[in-house]
């Protein structure tokens, strides 16, 4: 029995595989972020000074740690080509599945290390945030290089990104099953929850990457050698030219020259910062536009549907991505974004119906956005290896340079989005009591009630005009990114040319 169903994992689409991967990550970092902060606060008791420490820290280390980890990682790939030193597709496969059979179950011992008590509050909260982390990016690096090293084709990384979307949808299930659990007065059972969680992860990832490995160490890798060994017998060997190392400086410099690169980045920063504006602000516009329109499980509903349905939506977005192309289902997405946003501005915040379909749906398709632009970074890796005549692609590095620009994007959301509205409205949500201010200096009716609608009116013209804001930049620098049509065409045909044994879905 045992045997019969490895034989039949065995032969599962390579696609499948990969994108089981992302199961194995959501289960856990889905909880992750939505008990971490709760369980040090109010279960462990952390002091507010320990706090802001340990979020500072985490803060420069989760925008440090990409690029470095991608740069230890990649740079053997970043000379110039040059004859007799070519490195298989393969090998670097065979290379990043190594490193996440060996992350993957390190990252689910590191998300249990938050469960347990034993250190100090503000040491535990600062060990565990960057060790999470740390072992989260490594997984999230190699996971996303895959996605460029697997395949080359627009429509073969669609695939694999389908069953991503799939699986992390599935995978979104456990912050639903966790609520049954969650108890901060009796932790036993959320930490049994936690422990079944991991160990489901660990056999998952080292099940995946097994599999993975023992395709490519049979398929690839084998029709590879033998190929090398035809060109042995008729071509003479030439002697290896020693290359010379790209140094961090030098490919730092290549990026300024990558426009498409830098047009995306832009496009990026603006996509994370939206993003994370709207996690941020979501509960807000929820108390104070919809709050006394809306019972309390529809509000409930609103946020569930806001965690789980980015990822179904996801599937649809795909579909569309390859009959249309990644570019112009994004630039659609911009402009449903602008329209809906032009719209609710025109229709008013008394429109409770039209409002909560707004504030869900700008979310999902917000959040969707975000999961199609790994497409067009592995787009960027092709025209990086076509200009600049690499061996490999340096698929990862690359992954970890549009981490590095754009992850400040979400520090920049809260921040920009509380100075707005305490700018327009006086409300500030770091006082005790913040609505005295916006409150007294209301008019009041001859009852004796006291008005607020210069709170609730700024958090709707909040809630419309970031995102009109954000879709006009993004339009404007979408428009100057020209890798697509004939020319991506032809980059893909340029590294299909130099890399025809890469593997193919």
């Amino acid at each position: 029995m045992g045997l019969r169903l490895l034989a039949c994992l065995f032969h599962l689409p390579t696609a499948v595989i990969y994108g089981s991967c992302s199961l194995f990550v959501s289960i856990l970092h889905n909880v992750f972020l939505l008990y971490y902060v709760d369980t040090f606060v109010s279960v462990y008791k952390i002091d507010k000074l320990s706090f802001w420490i340990g979020e500072t820290v985490f803060l420069i280390w989760n925008s440090l740690n990409d690029p470095l980890f991608g740069w230890l990682s990649d740079r053997v790939f970043l000379s110039t080509q040059q004859p007799g030193a070519e490195i298989s597709s393969p090998e670097v496969v065979l290379k990043r599945l190594r490193a996440l059979s060996h992350n993957g179950p390190l990252f689910a011992i590191s998300f249990l290390a938050f469960w347990v008590a034993w250190a100090h509050p503000g040491l535990q909260f600062l060990l565990c945030l960057c060790m999470y982390d740390s072992f989260l990016t490594m997984v999230d690096l190699h996971h996303n290089a895959l996605l460029a090293d697997l395949a080359v084709s627009a429509k073969d990384r669609t695939s694999l990104n389908f069953y991503c979307s799939f699986f992390s949808a599935i995978g979104s299930l456990s912050v639903f099953m966790s609520y049954a659990v969650w108890n901060k007065e009796d932790f036993f059972s959320f930490r049994i929850f936690c422990i079944v969680l991991a160990a489901f992860s660990i056999v998952g990832f080292t099940l995946s990457t097994q599999l993975l490995r023992l395709r490519f160490e049979t398929d690839g890798k084998a029709k590879w050698d033998q190929e090398s060994t035809l060109k042995e017998l008729y071509v003479e060997k030439p002697s290896v030219p020693q290359e010379k190392k790209i140094t961090l400086a030098e490919y730092l410099q290549q990026l300024s020259r990558h426009r498409n690169f830098l047009w995306f980045v832009c496009m990026n920063l603006i996509q994370v910062f939206h993003c994370h504006f709207n996690s941020n602000f979501f509960p807000l516009f929820l108390e104070h536009l919809l709050s006394d329109q809306i019972s309390v499980s529809t509000g409930s509903f609103l946020l569930g549907v806001s965690y789980i349905a980015p990822h179904l939506n996801n599937l649809y977005f795909l579909s569309l991505c390859r009959r249309w192309g990644v570019y112009a289902v994004v630039r659609g997405l911009f402009f449903l974004k602008l329209a809906l946003s032009v719209v609710m501005l025109l229709a008013g915040p008394d429109q409770v119906y039209l409002l909560c379909i707004f504030i869900a749906s700008n979310r999902v398709f917000t959040e969707g956005t975000c999961k199609l632009l790994n497409l067009v970074v592995t787009d960027l890796v092709d025209e990086d290896l076509v200009l600049n005549r690499r061996k490999q692609a340096a698929s990862a590095l690359l992954f970890g340079m549009v981490a590095l620009v754009t992850k400040p994007g979400q520090t920049f959301a809260p921040l920009i989005g509380t100075w707005l509205l305490c700018v327009y409205t006086g409300y500030d949500i770091f006082q005790r009591n913040p609505l005295s201010n916006v409150v007294s200096a209301q008019p009041k009716l001859e009852s004796g009630t006291v008005l607020e609608p210069t709170l609730r009116q700024g958090c709707f013209y909040l809630l419309v005009f970031v995102p009109i804001t954000c879709a006009l930049l993004q339009l404007f620098s979408w428009s100057q990114f020209s890798l697509h049509g004939k020319h991506l065409q032809m980059v893909k045909a340029q590294r299909q040319g130099r890399a025809p044994e890469i593997k193919m879905i």
